[in-house]
């Protein structure tokens, strides 16, 4: 498959890609900064420069999909950033390439979301402005004419992977899962027919990751 990798050179993104790669998968990773592009090939993957927040669909957006079998949006404004920020990037990006996809005929779309975007207002008051951003983004690609499957991770750790997880449409309590681990299971979810249409929490478990997704 040909896939775009929205956010390419963020911790989990990048594990992906390579995961991808070593599976035989044609990847594009998309970056906001030309100085990313060094470790996005590095990783094999063939970088596109697209400022999500500036380029419209008609434009960047749209030519960064063109051709693509499926995308992941794994991109975000990032820890200390604004409101307006989160707002604009993180559900703007997401929404641009949901209508991009559509346009440009990719009926595939994985979503990085977070556990927590089910209920923003239960959020911290730090965190809400996030989780809003996040569950309005999952609203929208929910309410596309897409395959989808939004993943929703706890906590993310940098701890080596099990292979292993837990995984459930609402798991109802707090934890976290190795960054490894959550792109395994993008990587396994990704051909997965059980997991299109579909919306999960994801933490560190003891099921094996197929295992796991094949129960959704």
């Amino acid at each position: 498959m040909r896939i775009l990798i929205a956010g390419a050179h963020g911790k989990t993104a990048r594990r992906l890609v390579r995961m991808l790669v070593e599976d035989g998968h044609e990847v594009r990773g998309l970056v906001r900064k030309q100085e990313q592009t060094g470790d996005v090939e590095a990783d094999g993957a063939g970088p596109v420069v697209v400022d999500l927040e500036a380029e419209e669909v008609e434009g960047g957006v749209g030519r960064a999909v063109e051709g693509c079998d499926a995308i992941v949006f794994a991109a975000g404004a990032g820890p200390g950033s604004g409101a307006e920020r989160k707002e604009t990037m993180d559900y703007g990006g997401a929404a641009k390439l949901v209508e991009a996809a559509e346009e440009h005929g990719v009926r595939r779309y994985l979503m990085l979301s977070a556990m927590g975007a089910g209920d923003p207002e239960g959020g911290s008051e730090a965190m809400r402005p996030y989780l809003r951003a996040k569950a309005r983004a999952d609203e929208r690609l929910r309410s596309s004419s897409l395959d989808y499957t939004i993943i929703r991770p706890g906590g993310l750790t940098e701890d080596e992977g099990t292979g292993t997880i837990q995984a459930a449409e609402k798991l109802g309590r707090r934890g976290e899962i190795p960054r490894e681990d959550v792109a395994r299971t993008f990587a396994a979810a990704l051909e997965n027919g059980n997991t299109y249409h579909k919306t999960f929490d994801v933490l560190a478990g003891e099921t094996p990751i197929p295992e796991a997704l094949s129960r959704l």
